[in-house]
């Protein structure tokens, strides 16, 4: 079990002025078994109004809306997350979780990730947690983690076709696997011990609990991880999305900071 502290931070810049804009951000820390998050700390500006909800899949996000002219738009949210409380998430929904079940969007397996699955030859492993860890492992030494590879449209067979991609595609590469491997499995956004941008892993479907797996780091989640939401893919989990008018070209920066906070008693 470790207390966690982040700091995230989006600044974007308009090469004209938006003339009003309406935005949803899901970059709320969840409280579940495995973390409880406190102290949240929410900064928006120019200053707007906004209200907290949840979306379909039950993922805490803030909706608002600035019609004031502005040509730069930065959010900031902080806070501590006690994380470590336990291996897994608990089952919310079990009609939810039916539509973890299947192939979705940038997800789907194609004919190569098919081939590749059938070469792992796991289907003999009857423990679905220790099948997926096997997959995982394997899948580690065969694909390559470069940034700057791919998008947010890449799919999971053109990422495994060219042998190499970032979090965002090991993790649909390996929700494709487990789907094959008859495992549901869902895609986690959130961020990590360090410095740098939002992460991406897996979650699978096992006993009746959902056990997080980094295919990017090849180890399951534990206490190093501060999950924000899940979707069947990474479009389900997209941090920030906007509607406005003007603005033109922009420019975003992303920064993310995650330290241990060690108390005296530690």
């Amino acid at each position: 079990m470790k207390n966690l502290y982040f700091e995230y931070s989006m600044e974007i810049n308009y090469s004209e002025p938006v003339s009003t804009c309406s935005y949803t951000i899901k970059c709320i820390p969840t409280n579940n078994a495995r973390q409880i998050s406190e102290n949240i700390k929410i900064e928006i500006s120019p200053p707007s109004q906004y209200v907290y909800g949840k979306d379909g899949l039950n993922n805490e996000q803030i909706y608002g809306k600035n019609g004031e002219p502005h040509d730069y738009f930065i959010f900031k949210i902080s806070g501590e997350v006690t994380v470590g409380l336990a291996l897994y998430d608990e089952v919310e929904d079990d009609n939810q979780s039916m539509i973890f079940k299947h192939p979705h969007g940038l997800n789907k397996p194609g004919e190569k990730i098919t081939e590749y699955y059938k070469k792992l030859n796991v289907d003999g492993i009857e423990n679905d947690y220790r099948r997926a860890l096997t997959v995982m492992y394997r899948f580690y030494e065969d694909f390559d983690y470069r940034p700057n590879t791919t998008d947010i449209y890449t799919t999971a067979e053109e990422a495994f076709q060219q042998g190499f991609g970032v979090c965002q595609d090991f993790a649909h590469i390996f929700i494709a696997l487990m789907h094959l491997s008859g495992i549901p499995a869902r895609y986690v956004t959130g961020f990590i011990t360090g410095e740098g941008a939002s992460h991406a892993w897996v979650e699978v479907l096992c006993d009746g609990k959902w056990y997080g797996l980094d295919p990017t780091n090849n180890k399951p989640v534990f206490d190093e991880h501060i999950k924000i939401g899940v979707g069947r893919d990474a479009n389900d989990c997209m941090i920030n999305r906007g509607i406005m008018r003007g603005g033109g070209p922009h420019t975003q920066t992303i920064k993310v900071s995650v330290e241990e906070r060690v108390t005296k008693d530690d």
